[in-house]
């Protein structure tokens, strides 16, 4: 669990990266950026995930889990280092899409073994907690910004800190050869001996006897060696259509309110409250906490309360106190600081209500289409609210009017409130449920 949660510690280091290097990118000592193009390479890094996300979920159904986890990481490993070299805001663009390519894939392999290899009663609060690991990420590049920024020359300091993202993923190639591959997958493509042995392998470090894990439902697998692209369309329109909505719903509106707010905060900090380059990164540290404490603390509600409540309760809280946020910056009522526990209040409950977002999509669908449609479900929902984001924000911030944020700010909550309204009306109950039966494989026969 902990080598598969790094995917999501290098996605929160990357973001935050950027938003504590915001002011040193904007100024001559870094790559003379403007709010806009703050803004742009914030969407341009989530174009490269879509990209990444569609590609590698692809041949992650294709040739497996464990296989994709080494090339995504090596893709993200050369792009983030490439990105500390970056010479103009083309350049930085570009290997910030490369960058997030690598990391989109890395998500469509990552979720479909977590689900594939956690038991159902615990399924649900192991993926949200995972997921908010994000923000483990989070913290260590906000720190990593302050003590860079404060100790080198800041024309170096924020080279370095790319360059540090990048020797972190050393760390996890170790860390990835304990990585088993999925039974699941294993025994779709023909090899149940080696998925046996996996299975084998993880009941006899729990203290059971080989195969006697758990008296559950037998079912029969027709072995395929691939799923196409008809195959999959066919489960999201035909099939689960109702499943399909709900998941575009969810994953657009929390990439819409956290992708406008974190791309850009840095940029916000220091346009309307002049705060040092150097001391941005103490702002997103706060904000780290907020969002890691919600998934660990509210977690395993989901898999107890149930997910239909808790996914509508935390999108609907989130929506609402994400409103009355930004109604204080506009009317001059916080001071940075102040706002800044504003924001950890509201992302306490978005971090566990959009983990849950991926949950949903990861479980929802057919066992050989899982990968592929995490893939599509990132590329379109942060297409759709992810990327439109960032540039929204980042054009208005270039005004300098706080009312022009203000109607973004309420945009994003009435997005939020939306799909809490649709969580409740045609969620799905999923928790405590085998994968097998929350969506039957493709490959079951009678």
């Amino acid at each position: 669990m902990t080598a598969l949660g790094v995917t999501w510690i290098l996605d929160g280091l990357e973001v935050t990266l950027v938003g504590a290097l915001t002011g040193v990118l904007m100024s001559t000592a870094g790559l003379a950026l403007n709010p806009l193009q703050v803004g742009w390479s914030g969407s341009i890094y989530l174009m490269g995930g879509v990209v990444g996300a569609l590609g590698f979920g692809w041949l992650t159904d294709r040739f497996g889990r464990k296989r994709l986890f080494s090339l995504t990481l090596s893709v993200y490993l050369l792009a983030t280092l490439a990105t500390g070299l970056a010479w103009s805001f083309a350049s930085f663009a570009v290997f910030r899409a490369i960058t997030a390519a690598g990391i989109g894939g890395e998500g469509a392999a990552m979720d479909s073994a977590i689900d594939e290899l956690i038991p159902a009663r615990r399924r649900g609060q192991v993926s949200i907690i995972i997921h908010g690991s994000f923000w483990v990420g989070a913290a260590i590049g906000s720190l990593a910004s302050v003590v860079l920024l404060s100790t080198l020359p800041p024309a170096l300091g924020w080279r370095v800190a790319f360059v540090g993202g990048a020797i972190l993923a050393l760390v996890i190639v170790y860390a990835r050869r304990f990585l088993p591959e999925s039974p699941r997958w294993l025994i779709t493509h023909g090899r149940p001996a080696e998925a046996d042995a996996i299975v084998g392998e993880i009941e006899s470090r729990g203290g059971l006897e080989v195969g006697q894990g758990g008296a559950h439902p037998r079912i029969a697998l027709r072995t395929r060696s691939r799923t196409g692209y008809v195959q999959v369309a066919r489960s999201l329109i035909l099939k689960y259509p109702q499943r399909t909505a709900l998941c575009v719903t969810l994953l657009a509106t929390q990439a819409f309110c956290y992708n406008a707010v974190f791309f850009t905060y840095g940029a916000i900090l220091k346009t309307f409250y002049a705060v040092p380059n150097a001391d941005i990164g103490w702002y997103l540290l706060p904000f780290a906490v907020g969002n890691s404490s919600g998934p660990l603390l509210l977690g395993r509600l989901f898999d107890t309360v149930g997910r239909r409540i808790m996914i509508g309760a935390t999108y609907a809280l989130s929506g609402v106190l994400l409103a009355i946020t930004g109604w204080l910056f506009a009317r001059r009522l916080v001071d940075a600081s102040q706002l800044t526990f504003c924001w950890c209040v509201v992302f306490f409950f978005a971090s566990a209500a959009a983990s849950a977002a991926y949950l949903t999509i990861s479980e929802s669908f057919p066992l050989e289409t899982r990968a592929m449609i995490i893939g599509i479900f990132n590329a379109f929902g942060n297409g759709l609210g992810g990327v439109a984001g960032p540039v929204l924000f980042g054009a208005q911030i270039a005004t300098g009017s706080r009312d022009n944020l203000l109607v973004g700010y309420l945009i994003g909550g009435a997005l939020m409130v939306f799909a809490a309204i649709v969580e409740f009306a045609i969620g799905v109950d999923a928790e405590r449920q085998p994968l097998e039966a929350v969506a039957p494989p493709l490959s079951q026969v009678s």
